[in-house]
C-alpha cells in the first residue's frame, strides 16, 4: 500500500517553488487548509487521513498534512494537480 503525503505548502500560492510549492501558480491557492485538501482528495476518489500535528520541515508553523491512501495508480504530480484543481473549485 502506497501512501502519498500532501503538505499544504505544496499547494500554497504564497510560496515559491524553493519554499515548497509543487504545482503551478495557475492551480495554487493562497493558504490551503488540510480540511480543504482532504475534501479534494476524497473528491478525486482516494481515502484521506488528516494529521494536524505535523509540521512541514521548511516552515515554522504547524499546518498539518494529508495522507492519501490507496493511490497506487496515480503519480505524485498528477495527484497534486488534480487535488489543487479541486481545492480551487471548492473556493469558488
Amino acid at each position: 500500500m502506497v501512501e502519498n503525503v500532501i503538505w499544504p505548502a505544496a499547494l500554497d500560492a504564497n510560496l515559491s517553488r524553493a519554499e515548497g510549492r509543487r504545482v503551478s501558480l495557475d492551480l495554487a491557492v493562497p493558504d490551503p487548509t488540510v480540511e480543504e485538501i482532504a475534501k479534494a482528495v476524497q473528491q478525486v476518489g482516494y481515502d484521506a487521513v488528516v494529521e494536524r500535528e505535523k509540521r512541514y520541515p521548511r516552515e515554522y508553523e504547524t499546518r498539518g498534512r494529508v495522507l492519501v491512501q490507496n493511490a497506487d495508480d496515480a503519480g505524485k504530480s498528477d495527484l497534486l494537480q488534480a487535488v489543487a484543481a479541486y481545492v480551487g473549485a471548492l473556493r469558488t
